[in-house]
């Protein structure tokens, strides 16, 4: 008996022995290559890439070209995931990975038409000139990694086929990327509910007017349906997506007489929705003719962020509105058509074949008009109901992304840059520049217009007068802008442009609270240097919340409060808005906030509607002049009968409720009420949502300072339980100093790596985490002796 279990034992312990060395041996089999010789195809002499210890490739080429084949077979090795979850979302491709749950995904964004929209593009293209010859050159490159390199272990688990790349993949994530940019889609129908459901009165709080937007960038030189259900479809959608959407940004460029140097400095950190693997990937090219150290999204060859010895770009949000959406009617007589000024027309029918993982295909039949898709075709929750459809600019015009974006990126000077931002139609940017030279520039990018002087842009449209449709385009010069200004820096942090003669453009601009504190720190110190700048970007603390403290607080009466209300009153009296992770200010403010929030609009609005209140920036831009506002319409309770709530009433409620919420959530100990407990943030794979997977693809949890709307902007949503995961925020940290250009510095959120089993995955989250920053290298000898060397031979 003994002995059958000694050898039962004996067997377990071979069984463990030899799993846990096949387990080494497939970890090992499935890392990245950094080091030695491979043969690549299609170069004529040695290109070398030298890995520095960050994992960021330097690639040293005989030409252009071989240096964007190159790129593509590195960049594919560490991100290959993340470009085939890329290039499916805009065809609408997702479900042949994922299943039947992401088929609603699918279905809106196939009848968009970016698809279609990316043909039309490459029809059109040069197919000489060098932006159409070096995008091939990049995807030939992802190509012969995809036929000879190592298989990513989530296209194992998953089941799935390598297919080549196209340069239609290329344009697709380029409309992937516009699209996330837009706002009006979730925004609109919202306002449209309040406007008809409640009546205008209620919206004199929302700032429709552009009357919030008062820190403004500086130039220089009747109802037929539930018109929220397409916000709520619409967000619900998204929030479903395993690629990240665009939300916001931060940059600043101060000119030479305000630095300790004399040089320009550069800043900027695009605000997008976290997830694993990281959104960027930097690499550093070198050939005889060029030189460029980029930021590239997955699947494009040209970095959307970069720099050199010359010059620098980066980019935030313009948040302008390119996205309308008109309310159609159908010909009684006959439903293919619907109406519009010049009398009925044939809806147009566009086919598109859903193919579904484990299922059967789906045939979508979309409806357009001369606008755009019809929604209710493409959502959830508003069939049977008058047609909705969506006007877009970047469809509707013609599209010149892969030019525009080579352009930044092989600029020679600030006037060829700017003809590089007027051939983006779509998505509005702001896209800031400095350059070695003392130059600064800020230019908006986008084919901007002007409607009829009736129409108010932020509702539903009215897509048969005739009227709701014009469109007054306008040149590229009137885009705002400005070109060295005499105040000496720029800036956007997603905030209202002045009027270009003396028009407002229409937009859904982020509220004034970075740009305050942004403007707050830049001017009155002249003597920047580059430590001092990255330590601006990781500032914690709100230029607004102390004064929606002081607003909140003059409800309150001192007489009826318990001990930890007369304590939170004082922690928040003392507060000066920082955001730090032992900070205390924060979790009783933010938990008042949500309360607040929750009392004032929920009654009328109702629970669905309220949080899709929560989930668009108008909101943001509410809280302070509202908080203040007597006279609100909103104060009052529609659920209590034979009584009008005031603002006292409300805000006061709010504080009680909120004071009892986190004693039963944080204890009675206040000054243990820390913001590390409830402010955290994991960078989340997709894969990483199965239990037994999060270990390996997940990246986190990490208690983080930060905050909405602070510089250092670490998104979350108001929730009752009072825990706010962080969801959005810098995607990368990027300081360029001409005066020191060879030693400027970046930062990921996690690392260079896709690969969970690289030592790049997830090597720079620390940092990230505590504020540090790492050198962007240009100095090939400092390269050298820092790096492993990876040598392509020409097959």
């Amino acid at each position: 008996m003994k002995k059958g279990i000694k050898n039962t034992l004996l067997v377990l312990l071979m069984l463990v022995v030899v799993l846990g060395i096949g387990s080494v041996v497939y970890v090992l089999s499935q890392k990245p290559k950094y080091e030695g010789e491979l043969h690549l195809k299609n170069i004529q002499k040695q290109t070398t890439v030298y890995f520095d210890d960050f994992g960021v490739p330097h690639i040293y080429a005989d030409s252009q070209k071989e240096a964007m084949t190159t790129l593509g077979y590195v960049h594919a090795q560490e991100r290959l995931w993340q470009m085939e979850l890329m290039r499916r979302i805009a065809p609408g491709r997702l479900s042949e990975m994922f299943g039947s749950k992401l088929v609603k995904v699918d279905s809106f964004f196939a009848g968009l038409g970016i698809d279609e929209n990316s043909e039309k593009a490459i029809a059109k293209l040069d197919k000489n000139s060098e932006p159409y010859q070096l995008a091939l050159a990049y995807i030939d490159g992802i190509n012969q990694y995809l036929e000879e390199g190592k298989t990513p272990i989530e296209f194992q688990l998953l089941g799935l086929r390598k297919d080549k790349f196209t340069l239609k993949d290329v344009y697709n994530i380029f409309g992937y990327m516009s699209f996330s940019f837009a706002m009006a889609q979730k925004t609109d129908p919202l306002m449209t509910e309040i406007r008809d459901k409640l009546g205008a009165e209620y919206l004199k709080d929302f700032g429709l007017d552009g009357s919030l937007g008062t820190t403004q960038i500086k130039n220089f030189d009747g109802k037929a349906i539930e018109y929220a259900k397409i916000s709520k479809s619409l967000t619900s959608l998204l929030e479903s997506t395993p690629v990240p959407a665009f939300i916001g940004s931060n940059s600043w460029v101060i000119a030479p007489q305000k630095t300790k140097n004399g040089k320009v400095l550069f800043a900027n950190d695009p605000h997008i929705g976290f997830s694993q693997p990281c959104t960027w990937y930097e690499a550093h090219i070198v050939t005889p003719d060029y030189e460029i150290y980029g930021c590239y999204l997955a699947g494009t060859p040209f970095p959307l962020l970069g720099h050199n010895r010359q010059y620098a770009y980066g980019l935030t949000m313009f948040e302008n509105d390119d996205v309308d959406l008109f309310q159609e009617e159908d010909n009684p007589e006959d439903k293919n058509q619907y109406k519009t000024a010049n009398g009925f027309q044939e809806y147009k029918i566009r086919k598109k074949t859903i193919k579904v993982k484990d299922s059967t295909d789906l045939v979508l039949e979309i409806r357009e008009t001369q606008h755009g898709p019809i929604m209710n075709d493409l959502l959830d929750g508003i069939k049977g109901t008058k047609p909705v459809a969506m006007s877009w600019i970047y469809t509707q015009q013609p599209n010149h992304l892969l030019e525009a974006v080579y352009s930044l990126s092989h600029s020679r000077n600030l006037e060829d840059f700017r003809k590089g931002v007027s051939l983006i139609a779509a998505p509005g940017l702001n896209v800031m520049y400095g350059d070695a030279k003392g130059n600064i520039a800020w230019n908006t990018s986008g084919k901007l217009y002007k409607l009829d002087k009736s129409v108010n842009p932020n509702f539903i449209l009215n897509g048969a007068n005739g009227i709701d449709d014009k469109k007054e385009f306008l040149d590229f010069s009137k885009n705002p802008h400005a070109i060295n200004p005499t105040w000496n820096y720029i800036y956007s942090s997603n905030n209202q442009p002045e009027a270009v003669d003396g028009y407002l453009y229409p937009g859904y601009y982020l509220p004034k609270d970075r740009a305050k504190r942004i403007l707050r720190l830049l001017e009155p110190k002249n003597n920047w240097t580059k430590e001092e700048v990255g330590q601006m970007m990781n500032d914690n603390t709100s230029a607004t919340a102390t004064t929606i403290v002081a607003n909140l607080i003059s409800t309150i009466k001192q007489k009826t409060l318990s001990e930890n209300e007369k304590k939170a009153i004082f922690i928040l009296k003392k507060w000066k808005g920082s955001n730090d992770l032992k900070d205390l200010a924060p979790v009783i403010y933010n938990k008042w906030i949500n309360d607040y929030l929750k009392n004032t609009f929920q009654d009328e609005l109702g629970e669905t509607d309220f949080k899709m209140l929560l989930s668009i920036h108008l909101f943001k831009q509410i809280i302070e002049p509202q908080s203040k506002n007597e006279n609100s319409i909103w104060w009052d309770d529609v659920t209590t009968k034979n009584k009008k709530e005031s603002r006292a009433d409300i805000l006061s409620n709010s504080f009680h409720e909120a004071i009892a919420s986190l004693e039963k959530q944080l204890g009675k100990d206040i000054n243990k009420w820390t913001w590390n407990k409830v402010h955290s943030l994991e960078h989340q794979h997709p894969l990483g949502k199965v239990a037994a997977l999060r270990g390996l693809f997940n990246v986190g949890p990490f208690e983080v300072p930060g905050s909405n709307e602070v510089i250092n902007n670490l998104v979350f949503s108001f929730n009752d339980d009072g825990n706010y995961a962080v969801t959005a925020g810098p995607s990368t940290r990027r300081v360029i100093d001409f005066s020191d250009i060879e030693n400027s510095m970046s930062i990921l959120p996690t690392g260079q790596s896709g690969n969970p089993f690289s030592k790049h995955y997830k090597d720079q989250a620390e940092m990230y985490n505590s504020g540090k920053f790492r050198k962007m290298k240009l100095n090939k000898e400092e390269i050298i002796k820092t790096s492993a060397k990876l040598v392509f031979l020409p097959e």
